[in-house]
């Protein structure tokens, strides 16, 4: 988050005792609306509601940046001057590519089927807020519905993910600098982001209807949808699915890397399962609080079927932001921090201990085969 020497010199100066973080001024301009005087509605309480909203967001803009500023300097501090950290006494293994793809993808998998079938009743509740139009009620029925058509998608989304994820980190963290390592991280993610959206999509797409009761099973889903739409129905919201996804999975796993390598250096050692699942859970929040306005616009444009009510991502913008305001932009947002702060908690904390069992396994494989030799 903090690259270069410039980055460096900042991070010093925001971990100066008493000095008052950077202000990184994040400004949200909507159009002139006036207040709806049929409904009540008053002009400066929704402005006080604005200010209120953009200054959480302002808040916790900042409070990111100057954290992964810090955790950045520290890791790179650390490393130069421990001798590369923990890993300073180690020799260094030959880059595995078929290896560490193969790891990935059993860990991704397991991590995505496990975090999805916790916290899907939470996804679902979501999904009808969001797509709730009015002051119409919400369904609490069926919280279930579509779970396991969700599944055969997100498995290998997941898989495809982490497994395209870890060997891309790998080889962008040896060919970056050392201050460079959140840069890798970032990328990484939308790399790996963009590989499992051609699953995430459809998957999301099926899910998302059954969840506001168009149908009654994945299979009849995909037929109606396929029938009605053409093969590109399945494909609905995808430029909206990449603004959200993108953007989260990069942000989320750069945070979380950071935040392991700032934490490991500090203590030392490496992390047990119940860090590596709080540290998650502070990435998935952050992120998924962040990413909300995309999302909304993202579930609507998939939820509308053939209605075409929304043209595009700016059409859909432009159009909630007229007829229902801005506050709708956060609709949803409670169950969405919770739902991915639980998520990235269970996620996060699955994968680092798949991964450490994959190891282990490879690891006492190995080493008969060194004491023969």
């Amino acid at each position: 988050m903090a690259p270069g020497a410039a980055g460096g010199a900042a991070c010093v100066g925001c971990l100066a005792p008493l000095s008052p973080p950077p202000r990184l001024r994040l400004r949200l301009r909507f159009p002139a609306r006036r207040p709806d005087r049929s409904r009540g509605g008053d002009g400066n309480g929704t402005r006080a509601r604005r200010r209120q909203g953009g200054a959480a967001v302002l808040f916790s803009v900042n409070y990111v940046v100057v954290f992964l500023a810090a955790v950045n300097f520290v890791a790179v501090a650390g490393g130069r001057g421990g001798g590369g950290g923990m890993a300073g006494g180690a020799e260094e293994k030959p880059f595995n590519f078929l290896q560490i793809l193969c790891e990935g993808v059993i860990a991704g998998g397991t991590a995505g089927v496990v975090v999805e079938t916790a916290l899907y009743p939470i996804d679902t509740i979501k999904t009808r807020l969001q797509a709730a139009r009015g002051g119409s009620q919400i369904q609490w029925k069926g919280l279930y519905s579509g779970l396991a058509g969700n599944l055969a998608g997100v498995l290998p989304a997941s898989a495809v993910f982490v497994g395209i994820y870890e060997p891309t980190k790998r080889k962008l963290l040896d060919t970056f600098p050392e201050n460079l390592s959140a840069v890798a991280h970032f990328t990484a993610g939308a790399i790996g982001g963009i590989a499992a959206s051609l699953i995430r999509v459809p998957t999301e797409v099926v899910k998302q209807r059954m969840q506001t009761g168009q149908f009654r099973s994945a299979p009849d889903a995909v037929r109606l949808i396929v029938g009605k739409e053409g093969f590109k129905g399945l494909y609905a919201g995808y430029g909206s699915f990449l603004l959200r996804d993108l953007p989260f999975d990069a942000i989320q796993f750069c945070i979380y890397e950071q935040l392991r390598i700032g934490y490991k250096i500090v203590a030392k050692r490496e992390l047990n399962d119940p860090e590596n699942a709080l540290i998650g859970a502070f990435a998935g929040a952050i992120t998924g609080a962040i990413t909300t306005p995309l999302d909304v616009m993202k579930t609507r444009l998939m939820v509308q079927g053939s209605a075409n009510q929304y043209t595009g991502i700016v059409n859909c913008a432009k159009t909630i932001l007229r007829e229902e305001g801005p506050g709708a932009f956060l609709k949803g947002i409670e169950p969405r921090v919770l739902w991915i702060g639980i998520g990235g908690s269970i996620f996060f904390g699955v994968l680092e201990k798949t991964k450490s069992l994959l190891a282990e396994r490879r690891n006492s494989r190995e080493q008969p085969a060194g004491k023969d030799e």
